[in-house]
């Protein structure tokens, strides 16, 4: 299905239920998007959270926000909170329709960016980058240390917290980060910007996912188990809200991946968007995906995919 949406041509999308959350690229306006019936919803500028001054990026306001996510869809109620990645060490932050400004969680324990979140069970779940599993209570705007992964593991990498079938996952990918390449497998066709500060580095520089390892958490005594079996599920995880799917031509105990390194979008001249795939859980092998066919290059944002609901 195609479709040309007017209203988010230019910015930065987040999706979640059915939802885009819309980023401007130059003054940096936010709203709720829904993009087959066109309604919009206006949000507070991002300016309006906690210390703005001290956390935004100068020039970058369409990458404030990392990522957002739903309580309940706006279609079916006005009884809603999204949640919000935002700032330059990525805290969270909810908006609740009629509020003016975002309200920031405060986590009690020494704060780690947060690298994703989810609404859960009547709660909000985050992964932060230590790999601590987080819950949000909303009533104290605290935080609490639910699970753990093992020290170091999560260093380096890129988290994603996903709930399937009443459970919750965490899935870590590997390779997000810029390095040299070292072969010409890895080579891709990407130029530097020339003002860029790697541009001093000695070498030609890649990145891309290279690996993928999924943790079931058990809630109840806060252990992480690695998994290489997720039924007849397929996860799908990148800059937008992660999801759990079951769908025809789906590859069932796959994880669908779509470009989240945003930093793409500054250091190359062509944007962002190349590295998109499906991982095959159980042998660990990389497969083009297969839902896009060519390159998706963008300066704003990578390709997305949108979960199809009627207003």
């Amino acid at each position: 299905m195609k479709k040309k949406i007017p209203k988010d041509s230019g910015k930065r999308c987040m999706e979640t239920m059915g939802w885009l959350v819309t980023v401007g690229k130059d003054e940096g306006e936010i709203s709720l998007l829904h993009p087959f019936s066109g309604v919009q919803i206006e949000l507070p500028h991002q300016n309006t959270t906690e210390n703005y001054h001290t956390h935004h990026q100068t020039g970058d306001l369409w990458t404030y926000f990392h990522k957002a996510v739903l309580s309940a869809s706006p279609s079916h109620t006005s009884d809603y909170l999204l949640m919000v990645i935002e700032g330059d060490v990525k805290f969270l932050s909810y908006w609740r329709p009629g509020n003016l400004r975002w309200t920031r969680i405060i986590n009690t324990s020494l704060h780690v960016p947060n690298r994703d979140v989810i609404y859960f069970d009547g709660k909000f779940y985050a992964v932060d980058g230590s790999g601590r599993v987080l819950v949000c209570d909303i009533e104290s705007n605290q935080t609490q240390v639910v699970a753990q992964l093992a020290r170091g593991y999560n260093y380096g990498n890129e988290s994603y917290i996903v709930e399937s079938l009443g459970t919750l996952f965490i899935v870590v990918r590997e390779g997000l980060m810029l390095r040299y390449i070292t072969d010409d497998s890895e080579r891709i066709p990407l130029t530097l910007t020339q003002d860029d500060i790697f541009d001093d580095l000695d070498g030609e520089l890649t990145y891309g996912t290279t690996n993928i390892d999924v943790f079931e958490v058990d809630l109840v005594s806060g252990k992480l188990t690695q998994t290489k079996e997720l039924g007849d599920r397929a996860f799908f995880i990148g800059h937008n809200a992660s999801r759990s799917v079951q769908f025809p031509g789906i590859k069932p105990n796959h994880i669908y991946f779509i470009d989240d390194y945003w930093e793409s979008y500054l250091v190359f001249e062509e944007g962002g968007g190349l590295d998109m795939g499906v991982f095959n859980l159980a042998d660990g092998t990389i497969l083009p995906f297969p839902h896009y066919k060519g390159v998706s290059l963008s300066p704003v944002c990578p390709p997305t995919w949108v979960t199809p609901t009627l207003y």
